[in-house]
């Protein structure tokens, strides 16, 4: 291997931690502020890239339907939880019902990358704090343990939807831009730019949040202590549906960008969020810092390990978080769930 086929592979490696980072990043707040390890987050990048491809070729997505009747689930569950039900109508019912007539004019017609970009963050995103009202609100008080469980479970009935609305076929989309930038022997392309660009701009955007809004610091102190947070007067059931909500449109923003460079099936997002989740861990889930530089150390292991051992590239990166494990284990004193 030459310095040139190395800086290749590490340009390579930048842009596949640039998706990483966004997905650690997702994870970790949502385990910040719920206490849940979101594992669902894979399918929500899946989601995200099969609705972009179809609204891409003119086509109505199986999202749509998967929003209506989740919305609907929520809707029911929040009468469950006696919340106000003009409040739950708006957001539960009347919210998909705008989503889809909205796609259902526009669609047809092709509006764009930008249009269908947007609208595919719209389907996707109301997605996961409906799951949150559903799954995991009722079980704010339940261990890491059950939390846990239940995260699988979504994520397994994730990826059957994902099967039923979208079918096994993969799909791929067109890219923002078919430009490329070259500088001596390297070449980025346009859709690498965009990863990147959009990247840096979703860090500095939730720094601002996080730093300067209202929401971003009752979502701190959720973070910091959910009991001390309840008294002095925040929601800490709206700060979850915020990080959730967060998280998903992250996850379909991520979903967006990686389907013009690869071809996305219903169940690939999980192995992505696999690879988000290993930089989250190296992290701790704790620093949002951390999991963008393990991200990119992730994404640089891959690229290095698809180099030398493609078969193996897979278990090269997922073992990268045993000693990680083993380090903190011997680091740290063991903590009971009711002691945290």
């Amino acid at each position: 291997m030459d310095s040139t086929i190395a800086a290749i592979l590490v340009q390579d490696g930048i842009v596949n931690g640039a998706i990483y980072a966004l997905l650690a990043l997702s994870l970790v707040l949502v385990f910040a502020v719920t206490r849940v390890v979101f594992v669902p987050q894979g399918e929500f990048v899946a989601y995200g890239a099969l609705t972009y491809a179809a609204l891409d070729t003119g086509t109505l997505p199986g999202s749509l339907w998967l929003l209506a009747g989740l919305g609907a689930a929520a809707f029911l569950a929040g009468l469950a939880q006696r919340r106000p039900i003009f409040g739950l109508a708006l957001s539960s019912l009347v919210l998909p019902a705008a989503i889809i007539a909205t796609s259902w004019l526009l669609v047809p017609s092709k509006p764009g990358i930008l249009a269908n970009a947007l609208l595919s963050l719209a389907i996707v995103t109301p997605i996961a704090p409906y799951i949150y009202r559903i799954g995991f609100q009722p079980l704010a008080e339940a261990s890491v343990l059950v939390l846990l469980i239940a995260a699988v479970a979504v994520h397994l009935a994730l990826m059957g939807l994902g099967l039923v609305f979208f079918g096994p076929e993969g799909s791929r989309a067109s890219a923002f831009s078919a430009a490329s930038v070259s500088v001596g022997d390297f070449s980025l392309s346009g859709q690498a730019l965009w990863i990147l660009g959009l990247t840096g701009a979703l860090m500095i955007g939730l720094y601002g949040f996080f730093g300067f809004t209202l929401l971003g610091r009752a979502l701190r102190a959720t973070a910091v202590n959910r009991l001390g947070a309840r008294l002095v007067g925040i929601g800490t059931a709206q700060s979850g549906s915020i990080a959730f909500t967060l998280a998903g449109a992250i996850g379909a923003l991520s979903g967006i960008l990686v389907v013009p460079l690869t071809t996305v099936y219903y169940d690939s997002g999980f192995v992505i969020g696999l690879k988000g989740f290993t930089a989250a861990i190296i992290a701790g889930m704790a620093s949002y810092p951390g999991a963008v530089l393990a991200a990119v150390l992730v994404g640089v292991l891959e690229s290095f390990s698809s180099f030398w051992a493609s078969a193996f590239k897979e278990v090269i990166v997922f073992t990268a978080i045993i000693p990680v494990l083993l380090w903190r284990s011997l680091r740290h004193a063991a903590i009971e769930d009711d002691d945290e």
